[in-house]
């Protein structure tokens, strides 16, 4: 495969002269492209006769079945072309026009699967193996790097303060400090969270600096062109030492591709739109799912069940600018930013959250609230205990409103809580004592107006991102109640062989369970992160399968996160005996714009560059906005090709042999959801109507 992806347009036509001559002839034989679809179609039916797997020429045939030659992406709404077979026609023909060779490399693998027998798939010797070769942050040898990483940035953390206007910040020095009592502070103030986002990197040069000047000059430039453009940089002292500057050191590609921007994300910042096109209001019409919201910016809504809640504080920043941000528009527009002075929240802000509270206390269906933002632990102990003395208020109003609706008129009930954070991985310091005591006092008293499932929805990309300070925040947030889940977003260095895997293990080693692997969302500023769902469903029947799990491990597993403090030394004891190496607790899904998360689809064809064109269905194991029955067919054209994409992990030192198998995944189907992650049952006599929706026919 390797030779095979880097073939011209003319070494491929000869490639398919050598293994499928027939194939060949028949294109040129054939007067128009329609002759040669009946050719096609009489080729694969003779080719699968006898052939074990039915499922094969179903496959194929999907590619030219709809007879339709134009689809709408549904992400994008552009009409796209859609003629797959002419253009097969038209390439073997030696009719170039504009068909990329990565349409020809497709097909080839398409016919080549007619010649294989069953599929093999990895063991888990195999699945270990890949697993095996991804550091995490616990490693001896990355811990003594990353130990010479803080020295150098606690030297350059000095200079800076000096340099610094004095009297404008709590972390400075006296006139008459020496260099010893300087180095004290700075390993004092190391464990501060609030001294990270104080001395944040902000500048391409400071950056460099602050990484050895390891950084290339075209790179360096590049950063300088997003800067100009308005795109921000902030990168925290403590995330910056995560990142290897030694020649030859641990591959830190994974969580490098965060703070690092991509050329398409700098070309494209200024024009980005919002895939989560739901997240579009205008004022007094409904959103893309059919909700009418109270403003543009404070909530955010897809399902019936669940409302995303955005506070005016510092929630509106991050501890770090992801490069694949979903809400990479709203810093585009500034509506999210990291000037953390002012964001800080303004007289008359608690009055405007009581309203916003009404919000789902009136409405009929919504009984889970995720705070989030930006990031829900940026708001300071004080700002995050009034949101949640605000959620408790609301919750406890709309349970005693129900003792006077009759039977089958009563409104769902708040019964999850989740605040959403990335701090976890990028400023672990952020659990502090004064944090522990909000959560536990919230947790306390919301249990007794039946608020029941409480979880930090946090974010860790890479084995890399567990450290030491990681594993001891983690403690005390289970040892306070809260569950903590994780959401990969499954980027071309994180979808690499084992890397998920291995990342499930090291968070189960740590009590943290996995709850999403998303697909990249697919626009053109993402082009360079994003990893096919072919790449996805691989992931999910050869690497993520050896975390199955028996009906009887499930039942244990659920049993202890009834008692969340005791995850922490009881879940290791027991994945070692049940000699199970991780909990596939999480599904692989793409976000469809204004409907929900799904990985049930087929391919239906490529466009002239060898993009696939996937059409989804829904996941059935939930429930959705009414406005999904009037959508239609959703298609998604991919925004790069299966060759692209491996040509991308040759760069990263993959070899793609242990990728094959991937030409093979044309369809996926969503798993269903762990247990833990199902909603408690709700009383009996609750509504079936709904508030707050307007669907336009």
């Amino acid at each position: 495969m390797k030779e095979v992806l880097s073939f011209s347009y003319v070494e491929l036509i000869g490639l398919f002269e050598r293994e499928f001559p027939n194939v060949l002839q028949g294109a040129r034989v054939s007067r128009d492209w329609r002759e040669f679809e009946r050719f096609l179609k009489e080729y694969v039916r003779h080719s699968l006769t006898g052939h074990p797997s039915s499922s094969l020429i179903k496959r194929f045939f999907r590619i030219f079945m709809n007879e339709a030659r134009y689809i709408r992406d549904f992400s994008t709404g552009e009409k796209i072309r859609y003629e797959p077979i002419k253009w097969l026609w038209l390439a073997l023909r030696g009719n170039e026009d504009d068909i990329h060779p990565d349409f020809l490399i497709d097909w080839y693998y398409l016919f080549k699967k007619y010649q294989a027998g069953r599929e093999v798939l990895p063991d888990r010797k195999k699945c270990k193996e890949w697993g095996e070769r991804w550091k995490s942050g616990m490693d001896d040898g990355v811990i003594h790097e990353r130990q010479e990483n803080k020295e150098r940035i606690c030297r350059l953390l000095i200079s800076k303060i000096e340099k610094r206007d004095k009297m404008n910040t709590r972390y400075r020095f006296d006139a008459d400090m020496n260099e010893g009592r300087k180095e004290e502070l700075i390993r004092e103030w190391w464990g501060d969270y609030k001294f990270h986002l104080a001395l944040a990197i902000r500048d391409p040069d400071e950056l460099n600096m602050f990484m050895g000047k390891t950084l290339s000059a075209g790179l360096i430039e590049l950063l300088h062109e997003a800067k100009q453009k308005g795109i921000p940089f902030f990168v925290t002292p403590y995330y910056l030492s995560l990142l290897s500057v030694r020649p030859g050191g641990y591959d830190d590609s994974t969580i490098r591709s965060y703070v690092i921007y991509s050329r398409e994300l700098v070309e494209h910042f200024g024009q980005i739109r919002a895939w989560e096109k739901e997240d579009v209001v205008e004022p007094g019409k409904p959103n893309a799912a059919g909700w009418l919201l109270p403003n543009a910016t404070n909530i955010h809504r897809r399902y019936p069940e669940v409302a995303i809640f955005i506070p005016d504080s510092m929630g509106r920043a991050c501890g770090g600018l992801c490069a694949l941000c979903q809400r990479m528009y709203d810093f585009q527009k500034g509506h999210l930013n990291f000037n953390l002075e002012r964001l800080k929240p303004i007289e008359g802000w608690e009055s405007k959250m009581e309203r916003l509270m009404m919000y789902y206390e009136h409405d009929s269906q919504l009984r889970d609230i995720l705070i989030t933002g930006g990031d829900a632990l940026m708001s300071q102990n004080q700002t995050l205990e009034k949101i949640l003395d605000a959620v408790y208020r609301m919750a406890a109003r709309k349970r005693e409103a129900n003792k006077y609706r009759d039977k089958g008129e009563k409104y769902a009930e708040i019964q999850r809580v989740r605040l959403g954070s990335r701090l976890l991985a990028y400023l672990p310091s952020r659990v502090n004592d004064g944090l522990i005591d909000v959560l536990k006092r919230f947790r306390e008293k919301a249990r007794q107006i039946g608020i029941q499932q409480f979880f930090i929805q946090t974010h860790f990309e890479s084995p890399l991102e567990v450290t030491e300070e990681v594993i001891d925040a983690v403690r005390r947030l289970l040892a306070a109640g809260w569950i903590i889940t994780n959401q990969l977003v499954f980027t071309v260095a994180s979808s690499r062989r084992g890397h998920t895997a291995r990342l499930r293990e090291v968070l189960n080693r740590v009590g943290i369970l996995t709850y999403y692997t998303f697909s990249v969302k697919g626009f053109e500023e993402n082009y360079a992160l994003f990893a096919p769902n072919s790449r996805s469903e691989q992931e999910v029947k050869e690497e993520k399968a050896c975390g199955q799990m028996s009906a009887e491990l499930e039942t244990e597993v659920l049993s202890l996160f009834e008692h969340p403090e005791r995850v922490t030394s009881e879940l290791p004891g027991i994945l070692d005996r049940y000699h199970q190496p991780f909990l596939a607790t999480d599904r692989n899904v793409m976000n469809l714009p204004g409907i929900g998360k799904s990985m049930t689809f087929v391919t239906v064809g490529l466009t002239k560059q060898g993009k696939r064109i996937l059409r989804f269905s829904l996941d059935v194991g939930r429930r959705h906005s009414p406005w999904v029955d009037h959508v239609g067919d959703i298609y998604i054209v991919e925004n790069k090709s299966v060759a692209a994409y491996l040509r991308q992990l040759q760069e990263l030192g993959e070899d793609v042999e242990d990728y094959i198998s991937l030409w093979d995944y044309s369809e996926g189907r969503t798993e269903s959801r762990f247990a833990l992650f199902e909603y408690p049952k709700q009383k009996t006599g609750m509504t079936g109507d709904y508030t707050n929706l307007s669907i336009d026919s």
